[in-house]
């Protein structure tokens, strides 16, 4: 799909003044050690900074994966992809696939021109767990750490291991080219109910995502309500916790037929009590809960 993995800069010592999406994956893949004795088909699917994601690669590369996913040849799918949108990307999949074979997104900090690139390593480890046996379902893997599409999150915008997973942790970490596994592989199953949606879909419902704050107004709200949002995520402080202003802009939101739905900022899930004012999302993080409203409010 692109991203930093596939980088040029103009010097090598530059990490940060690149343009992503340069390299074609047949070239990052050239040489790895890893290659040997894999039978492996590379594809283009788009060359795009992940920060630049539209819905159409998106669905693009939902249908070549669903498609992929069905050829009884293909044993797992491996996926290159910038780090800014891949947790977005890894949890569309997992949502709208549920895939019993392994599909792994791996990735890089660093541009492929870069003194010491982290992306060889990243694609060799994703392959690792691509061929592990009893791997399913859609992971993230990166400097080493396996990482499942619903918790993984970017923490960092510069270090080479910038995801975390908070409390649920990793899922395994790959160690010269061997899996070690903590926890369980996301679960499998049958293709969500939304996907052909998605697939289908001209453009998705409007849904905005915007956070509590100290003198938060109800400005904001009211606004997108006139541009026509059809869904609303707020990220409250602290347990969910939302500014009273903002509070009385949201109810009257909801009251006039926008769906309110409450993550947190600092996107733990939230320990449910009564007083919350709007329903929270499977514990998703403002990211992943404004895609699962979206892709609920889908038509069809």
């Amino acid at each position: 799909m692109g991203g930093t993995i596939a980088g040029r800069a103009r010097q090598a010592g530059d990490n940060v003044g690149y343009e992503a999406g340069q390299v074609r994956v047949e070239d990052l893949a050239a040489g790895l050690p890893a290659l040997a004795g894999l039978d492996i088909r590379f594809e283009q699917v788009a060359q795009i900074d992940s920060k630049d994601m539209r819905l159409a690669e998106l669905q693009a590369l939902v249908r070549r994966v669903q498609a992929l996913l069905h050829d009884p040849q293909v044993q797992a799918v491996v996926v290159t992809h910038g780090t800014d949108t891949l947790e977005e990307t890894a949890y569309l999949l997992q949502t709208l696939l549920v895939p019993s074979k392994p599909v792994v997104l791996t990735c890089a900090m660093r541009p492929a021109t870069a003194v010491s690139p982290d992306g060889p390593q990243n694609l060799s480890d994703a392959l690792a767990v691509a061929a592990h046996p009893g791997a399913r379902g859609v992971t993230v893997v990166c400097a080493g750490r396996v990482h499942g599409a619903f918790e993984v999150a970017k923490q960092h915008p510069y270090r080479t291991d910038p995801f975390d997973s908070g409390d649920a942790g990793a899922i395994a970490q790959v160690e010269e080219g061997r899996v070690r596994r903590f926890r369980d592989w996301p679960a499998e199953g049958r293709h969500g109910p939304r996907c052909a949606a998605f697939l289908a879909a001209a453009a998705l419902p409007r849904v905005a995502w915007i956070d509590s704050h100290a003198d938060a107004g109800a400005w904001q709200v009211e606004a997108l309500c006139a541009a026509g949002v059809q869904g609303l995520v707020v990220a409250g402080t602290g347990n969910g916790s939302v500014h009273q202003h903002l509070l009385q802009a949201l109810r009257a939101a909801r009251d006039s037929g926008v769906r309110v739905v409450l993550a947190t900022r600092s996107g733990a899930p939230l320990v449910g009590h009564p007083a919350q004012a709007f329903e929270a999302l499977d514990g998703l993080s403002p990211v992943k809960a404004r895609w699962a409203l979206a892709l609920d409010l889908l038509p069809g």
